[in-house]
């Protein structure tokens, strides 16, 4: 066989294809073996043909591998298919969700710079910017996430990037993307979303003109909680910078991660549909049951901000969180009362998980910042999975009967 092998037909035409066939094939270039599934590339180096190739692509002069903590097929395969899928211009993977955060401050936002966060994101995310982006110089206020008066209100003329969770975590809170991103833009900022609760298959940021997007691959894009990653996607000219980051700072993906990651994509739809269906279906269960004293999920059309979830999202996701009478107390039997539903804080799995935000997931946060924040001693989260619905609430029945 030539060492110069042209693909031909061994790759897809991907012209002009649809979401579901882009999660399925997008950023697959079959080797010379012609494999059908993607390949795993485990190596941490590569080999170059003379000196001069090695030093060029050193240099960046020409394209290619160099060392798999920044140049791996396998992790480039998921990159180019959450590019796609995203509807964005390059994409970084990291190792986890967090790092992906981190590299996106750390390239783009310098010292003297100011950044405005919602008050509703994950509590890990307001650590990593009030204990370590403050020591180096990075301004850092919080704003509440549907508040457009707020947010202009608040953006200086050093202003570099508005960050938000939309939907957020616990709350189901939104922010209109396309208004804010508009604000943003006037007054020269940027702006992230993380987009880790919706996945592109149910809505896709930078189309209504988000400039970044990030995601904890960890969550539903993975699908199974079986290991972690996380990327950033936008312009060429963004993710350069966020890639040297990645590249010196060493938070590199591993391919068998990447790999894991490109398998669930290809059920992403599939998957949120049953997601979606059954946290409607529970969501609109809780509010008559007796013992829930709120529901929090933009499906309902109790939630104050339904409307704009129908016209910026495909559905409304699978994360639901309600209050319970008494508090810590009631929470925390409730949920020891479940026998079927997993205790863990992870979410997006196939698995059904049940959570107590204000004592894991939020429970690094000071009190006083996890009350501007709306996560109450009496709030349950749940991540509602693939299971039977019936099932899933008999379970929940369980935890009722104890309040």
């Amino acid at each position: 066989m030539s060492k110069e092998w042209d693909a031909g037909r061994l790759d897809s035409n991907l012209d002009g294809v649809a979401f579901n066939t882009l999660a399925v094939r997008a950023g697959q270039h079959r080797t010379s073996e012609g494999e059908h599934s993607d390949p795993i590339f485990f190596t941490s180096s590569y080999v170059f043909r003379t000196a001069a190739d090695a030093a060029a692509r050193f240099a960046g002069e020409v394209p290619g591998n160099v060392y798999s903590r920044y140049t791996n097929p396998t992790v480039r395969a998921f990159e180019e298919r959450i590019a796609a899928l995203e509807g964005a211009e390059l994409a970084v993977a990291m190792a986890t969700g967090m790092a992906a955060i981190l590299a996106l401050v750390m390239s783009l936002c310098s010292s003297g710079d100011h950044v405005l966060v919602s008050r509703s994101v994950f509590g890990s995310t307001i650590s990593l910017f009030e204990r370590y982006f403050k020591r180096f110089g990075i301004e850092v206020d919080y704003v509440p996430l549907a508040d457009l008066s707020g947010w202009e209100a608040s953006i200086q003329t050093n202003t570099k990037l508005l960050f938000v969770e939309s939907p957020s975590n616990p709350l189901a809170e939104l922010v209109d993307i396309n208004a804010l991103s508009k604000l943003a833009h006037t007054k020269g900022a940027m702006l992230a979303v993380d987009n880790c609760f919706c996945t592109p298959a149910l809505q896709q940021p930078l189309k209504l003109g988000a400039d970044i997007v990030v995601h904890s691959a960890t969550k539903f894009i993975d699908g199974q909680g079986r290991c972690m990653g996380g990327v950033v996607a936008g312009c060429g000219e963004q993710m350069r910078e966020v890639l040297g980051f990645m590249r010196t700072a060493g938070s590199a993906l591993s391919p068998f991660n990447a790999w894991i990651f490109l398998k669930g994509l290809e059920t992403l739809s599939l998957r949120m549909n049953v997601h979606c269906a059954n946290a409607i279906a529970l969501a609109e269960w809780l509010e008559q049951q007796a013992g829930i004293k709120k529901v929090y999920y933009a499906g309902l059309k109790s939630h104050p901000q339904h409307m704009l979830a129908k016209q910026q999202q495909r559905n409304f996701g699978a994360v639901l969180s309600f209050e319970v009478r008494g508090g810590k107390d009631g929470a925390w039997r409730f949920i020891d009362a479940t026998r079927l539903i997993s205790i863990t804080t992870n979410l997006g799995d196939s698995k059904t998980t049940i959570t107590h935000p204000s004592t894991t997931s939020h429970g690094r946060l000071a009190h006083q910042e996890r009350e501007a924040a709306g996560i109450g001693d009496s709030l349950i989260r749940i991540s509602v999975g693939l299971e039977d619905i019936a099932d899933l609430q008999a379970d929940i029945t369980r935890g009722l009967t104890v309040l």
